[in-house]
């Protein structure tokens, strides 16, 4: 079962009570425009401001005979408004107000994500400050490489968001754009300066240049962006899916004191919401692909676009916050294993630290390919018997000619990995 959306906000943005609503407050803006303009009478600018109003049955009753969702409004706000409703729509077309309307609904939408991302770095830097200098193995190809801390991979975690958060502040700037331009994007009927004053009431800039819709790939850069960030959030669930497999058990996703995880297994501990979020994350990038196939529209418009947008933003948006929402609560209540940590840290007898040894070796004089040579080959003798590297190394008189074994007990300290751990932490802000 898909736990409660715990977020209602985002959906209820996108509702189609508040799109009408939205729709309304960019008519009365142009209304307004038009009064102060002295283009509307003082008499019908008060009777807009007080009766303009819609009735959502209204609008699904007569979207059914005129197939027009727009035309639809219209005609339900007219008969609440009466006949100083002429004034409403006067020379704007469907795309002013929708496209304007939608550059509204999209910015409020990021502003939410951007919300979202915040809370998610807090969880994380909280986390990656308390297992800051919790050892673990780093892990190239899936192999064990050399060591890290919980840490300093939170603190990688911390900054991809940061970057995230920073795309979707350009998300929100590339679509901060409004038209009331008309049929074509002329202004033919309606002064240029109407628009100017109803974009800077909706906190809209006016697009220098229209057609009869906004150009899409302002679009498709915004959701773009949200996949971006949507493939973040996998990178990370993915890795926690890692972390969290049996024979590995450095973390695991909280599980509740009634949750079942298998219907025949009842010893199952799946992380289920790790890979929810790696499934929402291939939707997301569906979504940004369709955004980019609507750039192309013909001529000055076609509503090829409309059909998928109507889906598409919407979608995205509700389902990057539920994915951001989700991912925060996997951080915060995730389960931490430093033992385990470093029962795996321990697992190849020592081999993790066979560049050191490479390294002090070359220090001494020896020639790379040489010192190479020998490591490596007491490294294969290691994965092969199962035998202590250290023990190896330290019985081997071509490298003890050249160390003394204080020396290398320094090169297997772990010590050595984490001297950079604190300016890392520092710079990405993690303080």
């Amino acid at each position: 079962m898909i736990p409660r959306y715990t977020r209602p906000q985002m959906a209820e943005l996108w509702s189609e009570e508040n799109k009408f609503r939205t729709w309304l407050r960019v008519e009365i803006l142009a209304c307004e425009a038009l009064y102060r303009k002295g283009r509307i009478p003082a008499r019908d600018w008060n009777i807009i401001k007080k009766k303009a109003a819609f009735d959502l049955r209204r609008i699904e009753e007569i979207e059914r005979e005129v197939n027009h969702d727009v035309i639809a409004f219209l005609t339900s706000v007219a008969e609440k408004v009466g006949p100083a409703s002429r004034h409403i729509h006067r020379g704007l077309t469907s795309s002013d107000v929708v496209d304007t309307a939608l550059a509204v609904l999209m910015v409020r939408a990021a502003d939410l994500l951007i919300r979202d991302v915040r809370r998610l770095r807090r969880a994380v830097a909280q986390k990656a400050r308390k297992y800051k200098y919790t050892p673990m193995i780093g892990r190239t190809h899936g192999v064990h490489a050399e060591p890290i801390t919980f840490g300093f991979k939170l603190a990688q975690m911390y900054d991809e968001f940061g970057r995230a958060e920073q795309r979707l502040q350009s998300a929100r700037e590339t679509v901060r754009y409004g038209q009331l331009s008309g049929a074509v994007g002329t202004h033919a009927h309606l002064d240029r300066s109407v628009e100017t004053y109803v974009c800077r009431r909706l906190g809209l800039k006016a697009a220098p240049v229209s057609s009869q819709v906004l150009p899409r790939d302002l679009h498709a850069h915004y959701l773009s962006m949200l996949a971006l960030v949507g493939a973040s959030v996998e990178r990370w669930a993915q890795e926690f899916r890692h972390l969290a497999r049996t024979e590995v058990r450095e973390v695991e996703e909280f599980f509740g004191r009634t949750q079942k995880g298998s219907s025949a297994m009842p010893h199952k501990r799946n992380p289920i919401v790790a890979e929810r979020l790696c499934g929402m994350a291939r939707v997301l990038r569906g979504y940004a692909l369709t955004a980019m196939e609507n750039v192309a529209l013909w001529h000055e418009r076609d509503i090829s676009h409309s059909s998928t947008e109507r889906i598409i933003i919407p979608d995205a948006t509700i389902l990057l916050d539920y994915m951001l929402d989700r991912l925060t609560g996997w951080v915060r209540d995730m389960r931490v294993f430093p033992e385990n940590m470093r029962r795996n840290l321990d697992l190849t007898r020592g081999l993790i630290h066979s560049q050191q040894v490479l390294l002090l070796l070359t220090e001494k004089g020896m020639k790379r390919e040489e010192a190479y040579r020998i490591v490596q080959e007491n490294a294969m003798k290691a994965w092969e018997s199962g035998e202590s590297f250290q023990e190896l190394v330290r019985g081997d008189p071509r490298i003890m000619r050249h160390l003394s074994p204080a020396e290398l007990d320094r090169a297997f300290d772990l010590n050595q990995h984490f001297r950079d751990v604190d300016r890392t932490f520092r710079a990405v802000g993690l303080t």
